[in-house]
Order: C-alpha cells, then sequence, then structure tokens
C-alpha cells in the first residue's frame, strides 16, 4: 500500500492513514469476537482461502473471461472484443483490418460500438496500440477500450475473500423508523433477488418491491448449491432497507451468480430501473486497462437525471487503484471501515484514495437465502435466510439507504442529498465522508 500523500490536508487531530491501518488488526479481531457469540463458529483464515478457490475455478472455467495479469494493472474483460465509441467506431475498425484483424460490428451499447474479432487475439495489446498518438497523425486518439468483465463486490477478488457466514435472524424493523426512505426507490443492479425473498422476509422486504420474473437471482450451481455470490443481491437489498426501512427497491439482474458481469449488462440493468428509482446502487466495479474511466459507464451515468445520484463501491482489494464506475466523478464512491476495540479504522481489504467519497462500516448482517456453500476442504456451511457478509458491497448499500433518508428528512432530491451528504468533513482524505 502506498504512504500517504503529504500534500494532502487533514484535519486537526485526526489520525493518518499508516495510523489508522496499524489498529485495524485489533479492531477486525474485536468485530469477529463479537460476532462470534451470534455465529457459529468457523475456521477464517481456512473457509476464506477456500472461498478465493472456489471463485477462482469458477472464474477459471468461465469461457468468456480473460485475465489481464500485469501485476499492479490487472483487469478482467471479454476476449474477442474490442469497444470504439460510436463516433471512432469507423476509422478504428478500418485501423483494424489494415493491420490484419478481421473484424465485424456487434450490437452497440450507451455510445459504443462493440467490435468483434474473428479469432483469440490480445485485446490489451491492441487496445494499447489504437491508444498510442503515433498510430493517428494529424488526428485525435480514438477512444477504445476492451469490453471489461464486472464483479459482485462482496469478498471476491480482494481481501479478505470470506465467504458468508450463517447468522441469527434480524429483528424486526423499528416501527419508529418506517418513515425513513418513504416515497424512495431504491434501484439494485446486482445479482437480482431471491424468488422467495419477499415471503421469506415479510418484515424486511416483503411488499419493498415488485417482484419481476427477469429480476430474480439463479442463485444455485445445482439443486440448492449457492453459487459463490449467489443472494449477493438479497442481502445488498437487506442493507438498504436496515438503513432506511421504509425505502422501496427495484432489483435488476446485472450480475451472475457467480458475481460476474460487463459492462453490457450492467448498462442494461440501469435502463431497466422504474423511472421511480432515485438512487441507484452499484455494490460492483472493476479495474480497467490503463485505469481510464469505463466509456459505456461514464456515458450511462452521464444520461441519467440530474435530480438521480448513483452510489458504487470502491473494491475489496486494499488498494489506492481506483475501480470504476465508483471512480466516476458524480458517481458516490464507497470505502469500507472497521469497529472494534481500537474505535473506527479503515477495513484492511477496502479500496481508499482521494477519488473515494465516503465510508461505512462494511461488516453486516442482512437478509440472505436458504441453501448451502460446500467449500474445498471445508464444512459445507448451510443458510437459513440470514447472513453476515462483509465487504465495500454492504457499505455501499448502506450509504444508499441512509442517502434515501436524508432525502425524506430534508425533503431533497437524490443530487440534492448526495451534495448536502459530501459537504460534511471527510473522516480522511482517502475514505471520504464518514457514514453512520
Amino acid at each position: 500500500m502506498s504512504p500517504d500523500r503529504p500534500a494532502e490536508p487533514r484535519p486537526a487531530g485526526q489520525l493518518s492513514r499508516r495510523r489508522l491501518l496499524a489498529t485495524a488488526a485489533l479492531a477486525a479481531a474485536a468485530s469477529f469476537a463479537t460476532a462470534s457469540r451470534a455465529t457459529p463458529a468457523r475456521a477464517g483464515g481456512a473457509d476464506d482461502v477456500a472461498y478465493q478457490r472456489a471463485f477462482d475455478e469458477a472464474l477459471a472455467a468461465d469461457k468468456n473471461v480473460r485475465r489481464h495479469t500485469t501485476p499492479g494493472r490487472e483487469f478482467l474483460y471479454r476476449p474477442r472484443q474490442v469497444l470504439a465509441a460510436d463516433a471512432d467506431a469507423q476509422r478504428v475498425t478500418a485501423w483494424l483490418r489494415a493491420h490484419g484483424q478481421v473484424v465485424a460490428a456487434g450490437g452497440g451499447f450507451a455510445g459504443v460500438t462493440r467490435l468483434l474479432f474473428d479469432r483469440e487475439t490480445d485485446v490489451p495489446a491492441i487496445v494499447t496500440k489504437l491508444r498510442d498518438p503515433q498510430q493517428w497523425p494529424g488526428q485525435p486518439v480514438p477512444k477504445v477500450q476492451p469490453h471489461h468483465v464486472l464483479l459482485g463486490f462482496g469478498n471476491i477478488m480482494g481481501n479478505p475473500g470470506s465467504p458468508p457466514a450463517t447468522v441469527a435472524a434480524l429483528s424486526p424493523p423499528d416501527p419508529a423508523r418506517l418513515g425513513e426512505g418513504a416515497g424512495v426507490t431504491v434501484g439494485i443492479c446486482d445479482t437480482g433477488m431471491w424468488r422467495q425473498a419477499g415471503s421469506y422476509h415479510p418484515q424486511w422486504l416483503g411488499g419493498a418491491y415488485l417482484p419481476e420474473v427477469d429480476d430474480e437471482d439463479p442463485l444455485y450451481v445445482y439443486t440448492d448449491v449457492l453459487a459463490p455470490q449467489g443472494g449477493h443481491g438479497t442481502f445488498v437489498a437487506g442493507v438498504v432497507r436496515q438503513a432506511a426501512p421504509g425505502v422501496r427497491v427495484d432489483p435488476e439482474q446485472a450480475l451472475n451468480a457467480t458475481g460476474l458481469g460487463d459492462e453490457a449488462s450492467v448498462v442494461a440493468a440501469m435502463a431497466r430501473l422504474a423511472p421511480a428509482v432515485s438512487v441507484i446502487n452499484l455494490s460492483l466495479g472493476g479495474f480497467t486497462q490503463d485505469d481510464q474511466p469505463s466509456l459505456p459507464l461514464a456515458n450511462a451515468v452521464a444520461a441519467l437525471p440530474g435530480t438521480s445520484a448513483v452510489v458504487a463501491a470502491a473494491g475489496n482489494a486494499g488498494t489506492n487503484r481506483p475501480t470504476w464506475p465508483a471512480a466516476l466523478g458524480r458517481v458516490v464512491a464507497v470505502a469500507a471501515v472497521s469497529q472494534g476495540a481500537g474505535g473506527t479504522v479503515p477495513a484492511t481489504y477496502s479500496g481508499y484514495g482521494p477519488w473515494v467519497d465516503v465510508c461505512a462500516v462494511g461488516e453486516r448482517h442482512s437478509t440472505y437465502v436458504e441453501g448451502q456453500l460446500p467449500l474445498p476442504g471445508r464444512p459445507t456451511q448451510v443458510f437459513h435466510g440470514f447472513a453476515a457478509w462483509a465487504g465495500t458491497s454492504f457499505a455501499t448499500a448502506h450509504v444508499s439507504g441512509r442517502l434515501a433518508a436524508l432525502m425524506t428528512a430534508g425533503g431533497l432530491t437524490a443530487d440534492a442529498a448526495r451534495l448536502a451528504l459530501l459537504a460534511a468533513p471527510r473522516w480522511h482524505p482517502d475514505y471520504g465522508v464518514l457514514v453512520g
């Protein structure tokens, strides 16, 4: 992890990031000790390794995912595709054909054209060439990129690689808080919603959304065996509702049950959101080639009504490298913190940096699903509708709910609530405003 930037201002009495992290291990230990009183004991590190292995195996088996593995520049992408801004697609196509590539235009989305190759090719190397000004004498450099794969930020593609854990049922919502978020709808672009979520969780999710077949989370690899992120969207919805018990949610499937999607699937999910949605929760994201902003995600966000707000996860890789769409200027980027004996400290897994806007506790208990999660060489976890999980995904869901509560409390639009939230003093330059 990089050291603090000495040029950054820091409020008087505020701990440096290094000192905050020095106490994070104590807080994490205390948090685990507290959680373990309500959670059946598990082997922690061994489960984490097994969970990461299960995800890696699922990722490796996906023939539509490739890894760029240069250290510090890693990202995932779709094979045999390049995305070009619509205005640049024709000359990029001509350049590719002049350099021996057989390529055709595929379907476009969010202001980009999908260029499809007839065979496997080194997409990152081609994008690097296309971005080289020397290839375009007297012309502007075209806007091109790989078609990036995005992930749900539970605990995969970063530390800690922890699976969800079984916990006791949540207490019912506090009747005194049912007005928080009332009249606001939060769109949740994620794995979808468990088919039985409303009936199994009547007090938390019953009547809070309109069940639709195309919004269902596929959940299972087979029978009742959960995929690595099956139930992620249902968990996120429960966190949003805990933060604002009166809010409605609109779930849309942007990721499969393994937790994988791409820029096209996220843009499509955003487009399916109901007109009533004013806050969009994206507990997902990914790295990009050369850390450049995602063209289609930037276009999709720019096309939203000016009164809306987008909240996205900063990622779980424990790095200051920007994740997208969180790092887009109009998006509220959410990091995670932990609470324990040392007070509030950065979660060691959380993304961080000056591009982060706010932070919230990442360790949450929430509504979940029924099923079992076998891990290689570990005892099978069996779930009955509730779970504990950690990650910037769940810090993000909490912030979306609190944003909705701020809207109702102040009679604000989502964008006005966003600006009010960001006007508070930053807890730390690398973590933004602390949202309780």
